[in-house]
């Protein structure tokens, strides 16, 4: 990074529709305190808020009936339960909720966030050819992929493939006819699954031949509730054996407003996973202060900071197919994650300036002349783009190894995102510098590689024992360009200095929590003398590793080890109701 870095703190935060109050705190772990609110509520108690909260409030087990019977007392509504994290969504006054947090049926309440698509301003760039996939590469066929988004409209370039529809915006998760009014989900389920029939396959998305079905929880402005999302994942939870999903794509998120381990929306993505499904979330495009116009840190949104998920960021290539011109985009939102700290995005991939099929009624469509190409398609940019990119490549992983290993148990979602980030390629910027983890994560996904990577995995083999059938290159080709495979596994804190991806591990095949402590092989070396940034110029006030990167005690929050620094620069202020900071990118 560049040694302007200590220029401006403020760029160390992210940008998005709700933020925090702007006062200066001690920089210690945030402290939720025995009121267990979220970091937004929390603050609009104090600003004096006294409307009705639509808030989701988590319980001790078994605790549905009891609370259930306590709102109903008090005369709060439940919208709706969600009993795959033990939930429930209700509406209550602001002034009830100090005393509600100390029922002991509530583990914590949370704001019902409004969720929104991640896609930024577009320029055009090339697909297919940079993911090293030839003309006839497989196509994910036999693959189910779950589009949570706008929803999904009806398009040749599906090719009958759309296996069902559902509205949790309007029908509380009912089916419906196909339909996307604002035109999101249709662009980021043509990069996944786009058969390019319109465009004489010049437009195919990355796995042509998977299957996809849709789940409709933003509305005609690209917005939702928190709590609808909730409702779908959980529908393709427990509906997995009728639906056959196998991926679910989330191009969506909020700001984060409390540890991952209390955010409802991280606790049902991670109960997705545990069933075995791979979940892909895209990181955010907020990797630039609105202040500043420098690069920002910290700017992941949930659910992109929940462990297990495949959170990704985008990449600019340039409309080459080539990778030694491609760059992060400057939009693309870096990592660690707020509160826990964790390093995020896990992989970067191609977003910038994609072309899919367009829903030719939405508001995208109507709206953007200028992103219109031919009568058929938009072109749009985001990491809502780079995590579709992502969706489709896994469903060419799962492809790929069920088509060697048909007998075998399908691969676990933890074992496909330490194949992705295995098979990554390095991304450096203007001066041939590779760029911080936090910005790329283990690398930009090459499809190829990790086709390469699932085709040699047999994981019928027991545990602790080899389990590739032939030794990997350990490249790819593209444009010419011999590129290594990055060779890196990105697990919590450390990164594996050594064949991680060689063995049957406990990590990659039981139902662990991406980046918890376990016991490794013994031919498994995980970096414990790596330093998480190192080639990262912090600024003097900025605590990284163990602690968080700042301060939060609901009341104010701060970058940086002492309140006294006036070097410090803090948040967007509190206006009326809403806390805001910067421009949401909702719309080129």
């Amino acid at each position: 990074m560049p040694s302007t870095f200590h220029r401006f703190r403020a760029a160390f935060l992210f940008i998005g529709l709700l933020a925090l109050p702007a006062t200066v705190a001690h920089a210690q772990r945030p402290q939720r305190g025995a009121a267990k609110l979220d970091a937004f509520l929390t603050a609009s108690l104090r600003a004096g808020d006294s409307g009705t909260k639509q808030v989701i409030i988590r319980t001790t087990p078994n605790g549905i009936p009891g609370l259930t019977n306590t709102l109903a007392a008090g005369g709060h509504q439940v919208v709706r339960v969600h009993s795959i994290i033990s939930a429930m969504t209700a509406r209550v006054p602001a002034r009830a909720l100090e005393g509600l947090s100390h029922n002991p049926f509530v583990e914590s309440i949370s704001i019902d966030a409004k969720v929104i698509a991640n896609q930024a301003p577009p320029e055009e760039s090339t697909l297919r050819g940079t993911l090293a996939l030839p003309v006839q590469s497989p196509g994910g066929a036999g693959v189910v992929v779950a589009v949570v988004d706008s929803g999904l409209a009806p398009s040749p370039e599906f090719g009958g493939r759309i296996d069902g529809f559902y509205d949790f915006t309007h029908n509380n998760g009912r089916t419906a006819p196909p339909s996307d009014e604002y035109g999101h989900g249709t662009h980021v389920a043509g990069l996944i699954a786009g058969n390019g029939s319109l465009s004489g396959n010049l437009y195919r998305g990355v796995a042509p031949n998977a299957r996809l079905v849709g789940f409709k929880v933003l509305d005609q402005g690209g917005a939702g509730a928190t709590s609808d999302v909730i409702n779908a994942i959980e529908y393709i939870t427990k509906h997995r054996d009728h639906l056959r999903v196998d991926v679910i794509n989330l191009s969506l998120g909020h700001p984060i407003f409390e540890p991952a381990d209390t955010d409802p929306l991280v606790q049902a993505v991670e109960a997705a996973v545990a069933a075995g499904i791979v979940v892909v979330a895209s990181s955010g495009n907020y990797g630039v202060s609105s202040v500043t116009g420098l690069p920002a840190y910290a700017g992941i949104l949930s659910p992109g900071n929940a462990p297990s998920v495949i959170t990704v960021g985008a990449v600019k290539g340039f409309d080459t197919n080539g990778r030694t011109d491609d760059r992060v985009a400057a939009y693309s939102s870096r990592g660690p994650t707020w509160y826990d700290g964790r390093a995020k995005p896990d992989l970067v991939a191609p977003g910038h300036g994609l072309v899919a099929a367009a829903a030719t009624s939405s508001a995208l469509y109507t709206n953007n002349p200028s992103l219109r190409v031919g009568n058929s398609y938009l072109r749009l940019s985001g990491s809502s783009m780079a995590a579709a990119v992502v969706s489709g490549s896994v469903a060419l992983v799962l492809e790929a190894h069920h088509a060697q290993f048909p007998s075998a148990d399908p691969l676990r979602p933890n074992a496909v995102k330490a194949i992705l980030q295995y098979s990554a390629l390095t991304v450096r910027d203007e001066q041939s510098v590779p760029y911080d983890v936090l910005t790329q994560g283990a690398g930009s996904v090459n499809a190829g590689g990790a086709i390469d990577v699932a085709s040699h995995i047999d994981a019928s083999q027991p545990l602790a024992s080899w389990w590739l059938t032939a030794a990997l290159t350990g490249w790819t080709a593209i444009n010419n360009e011999i590129l290594p495979w990055a060779e890196t596994v990105l697990w919590g804190d450390a990164a594996s200095d050594g064949p991680a991806i060689s063995y049957n591990e406990i990590a990659w095949t039981t139902n662990i929590v991406w980046g918890s402590n376990i016991v490794w092989g013994s031919n498994i070396v995980w970096g414990s003398n790596i330093v998480w940034g190192s080639n990262i110029v912090w600024g003097n006030n900025i605590v990284w590793g163990n602690a968080l990167i700042g301060a939060s005690d609901g009341s104010a929050t701060s970058w940086g080890m002492a309140a006294s620094d006036p070097s410090l620069t803090v948040w967007g202020l509190l206006d009326g109701s809403v806390l805001s900071l910067g421009t949401v990118l909702t719309s080129p």
